[in-house]
């Protein structure tokens, strides 16, 4: 079947089996363009907890293909059908794990909830598998999750995120990425269960938990280190994100790694503070103006990151750069031991021309860049694919 991009309320329903293949390619053959991204320090087993798509998939891209590193992937995944597209982390992983079997790369992808005790017995037992067959453990976790919900195995209640601002209702303009067309929101302020409820979600418990699991199955390295992202952005956009639902579960996050360290009595773990870019989740969180203009900004004065970029110079630059390979307490962090890799967005200059671009009104806004890395994240809008050929559904 040919498949086109069905997109409603700026959410993609479709994705491309070709283009998910194609946007892997690519982001490989970039990362083999670079110098090796780390030396004798680099991982040689990793875990990425939130595989498919966005950093997660980028990051196990750089340390398989830039590192030389075994990788075990998790991420739940809608599967292609004959006749329905799967996710676009769905293909990706599919692609991922070809792509590693030509390079005699081990990698295996594990489909599941990455909050339930299943999910992470399975991941145990294929690491305890990648443990014994390769004579090491895991030195590298990559917590990189982007649930709406979760399921809490130990309750059994399931609760839901919301996008809010906290405190005050929340009132601007976002744009239909479609049409272009401006529409006024209006968001209420959340309640206090749903402030627990996103917290609970994308919080840093289950990171925590996690952490907790593999140490106890006697799986990680005596050396690992664990890495989460997260997102503080500039502070115009604070009401709806940093000082809103999200912002308060991204702090539960900092809380995590400090509780993590604490718990292994080492600087073992970090939140990593990325740059923006355009995810599945980000069309829906109203700062598509801001996106927009960032990007057009940071591309005109060369940069402008996607995810696979700021993956390799998480490792290379920041992670495993000289010293920081064999001392942890070499990698450089900010004043809240953070590592930093939204250094170039959140430059004056670059803040000051952005604001610009947004003061000139929104009509006039140009969101091509926004459209085109929304599209591509599903496959499409990908140059070198033919989007008039019939596509296997089912599978690669």
């Amino acid at each position: 079947m040919k498949i086109k991009p069905m997109i409603r309320n700026n959410i993609c329903l479709s994705s491309h089996p070709a283009g998910c293949v194609k946007s892997v390619e690519n982001q490989i053959e970039y990362i083999k363009t670079l110098a090796p991204l780390a030396g004798a320090g680099a991982p040689k087993l990793a875990l990425v907890i939130g595989c498919s798509m966005g950093y997660g998939l980028a990051t196990r891209i750089a340390l398989a293909f830039g590192c030389g590193a075994a990788t075990i992937g998790l991420s739940m995944e809608k599967p292609g059908t004959a006749t329905k597209t799967g996710s676009p982390g769905f293909y990706n992983n599919l692609a991922f794990d070809r792509a590693a079997a030509k390079e005699k790369l081990f990698s295996r992808s594990i489909d599941g909830d990455a909050f339930s005790n299943e999910t992470k017995n399975a991941c145990i037992n294929a690491a305890k598998e990648a443990s014994a067959a390769l004579g090491t453990k895991i030195d590298l976790v990559i917590y990189s999750l982007a649930s709406p919900v979760r399921l809490d195995p130990k309750t059994g209640i399931l609760h839901k995120s919301v996008i809010k601002p906290i405190g005050s209702p929340y009132s601007g303009e976002t744009i239909d990425i479609v049409t272009g067309e401006l529409s006024n929101i209006n968001i209420a302020p959340a309640t206090d269960e749903e402030i627990a409820a996103t917290v609970k979600v994308m919080g840093g418990e289950d990171w925590e938990l996690w952490m907790e699991a593999l140490c106890n199955a006697g799986l990680l390295a005596e050396n690992f280190r664990t890495v989460a992202f997260t997102y503080i952005g500039p502070e115009s956009s604070w009401p709806i994100y940093k000082n809103g639902t999200i912002g308060r579960a991204k702090a539960d996050l900092e809380r995590a790694f400090r509780a993590i360290n604490k718990k292994f009595s080492r600087q073992c773990a970090w939140v990593s503070v990325n740059k923006a870019v355009v995810t599945r989740a980000s069309a829906v969180i109203p700062i598509i103006p801001y996106i927009s203009a960032l990007f057009k900004v940071m591309k005109a004065k060369k940069t402008h990151e996607g995810c696979i970029e700021q993956a390799a110079r998480l490792l290379s630059q920041k992670l495993y750069s000289g010293e920081a390979a064999h001392n942890a307490d070499m990698v450089p962090v900010d004043d809240e031991h953070r590592i930093r890799l939204d250094e170039f967005e959140l430059r004056p200059d670059v803040q000051e021309e952005t604001a610009k671009e947004i003061s000139y009104g929104l009509e006039k806004l140009d969101v091509s860049f926004f459209k085109h890395d929304f599209l591509e994240a599903h496959g499409f809008d990908i140059a070198g694919v033919d989007y008039e050929a019939e596509q296997n559904t089912a599978g690669i």
